[in-house]
């Protein structure tokens, strides 16, 4: 069984909803990566999505995508991400990562490498935000055969013929969108929300966690209702740019902190 799906049946027999946050690998500088996810699973992390920077990172708002330049400009890429998942693993065997991106690096260390060092370092589940499902293909053969989940986004304008579609080529958990938009827009509404996660539901049994619009204690309880996660990116991604670096592995897992507290409240 992955670490996925443990985790998740875990959850679901306690009657909690997953908490999934983001970070951006090497934001602000690469070695404070890891410390913080591990801060991050002791503030009541399940799940942890780390993001690999990449330099037109076009689903994401500024937050996001200074996160990216700041990143790539400490000199951050691919193989530093997969190696700051391996050192995780050297003290946590347990809480699930997420690698979470574009295709284009990946493309660029190709294929059968990137999912073989994946693998390798124990990476449970990878999410291309530019790949669509249609030309998952090879790339998605290499995923399964190395048990690696590949994780897809659906929005708020997905057909039902494309949820369908999308459901079948998912595992581990689906991602879906609550905004029309770039991470860190507009504001929720989470009658919406639940309206669409019913319709997603009559396609799958798959968790599926809610992202972008989360900004609070308070946004993070009124989605934990209705999903199986929530995942949580630049409101703690602008921590990074408002607090200074040596009190980012307080703040940012203390935000954490309080987005556990109210979802389990």
């Amino acid at each position: 069984m992955s670490r996925l799906q443990t985790c998740f049946d875990n959850l679901r027999t306690q009657k909690r909803t997953a908490l999934i946050p983001f970070i951006t690998a090497g934001d602000p500088t690469p070695a404070l990566t890891v410390p913080l996810m591990h801060a991050l699973v002791d503030a009541g992390a399940d799940v942890i999505e780390l993001g690999i920077p990449f330099s037109d990172p076009m689903a994401d708002g500024p937050v996001i995508q200074r996160a990216s330049e700041r990143a790539l400009a400490a000199g951050t890429g691919l193989r530093d991400v997969l190696d700051m998942v391996k050192t995780f693993r050297e003290q946590n065997q347990t809480t699930p990562v997420v690698l979470m991106g574009y295709l284009n690096p990946i493309e660029i260390m190709g294929y059968k490498t990137f999912v073989k060092t994946a693998k390798s370092v124990e990476v449970d589940g990878v999410l291309t935000v530019d790949l669509p499902p249609e030309e998952l293909a090879d790339f998605g053969e290499l995923l399964r055969s190395h048990a690696i989940a590949p994780i897809f986004l659906l929005a708020p304008t997905t057909t039902p013929e494309r949820i369908k579609l999308i459901c079948d080529q998912t595992s581990g958990y689906l991602y879906y969108v609550s905004l029309k938009g770039v991470t860190g827009s507009a504001n929720l509404d989470v009658t919406a929300v639940a309206d669409k996660l019913a319709e997603i539901r009559q396609y799958t049994d798959l968790p599926i966690g809610v992202g972008f619009g989360i900004k609070d204690a308070e946004s993070a309880a009124s989605v934990a209702k209705i999903s199986d996660a929530v995942i949580v990116g630049s409101a703690l991604v602008r921590l990074v740019e408002t607090e200074p670096q040596q009190k980012l592995l307080e703040a940012i897992p203390g935000l954490v902190r309080e987005l556990r507290q109210a979802m389990d409240a």
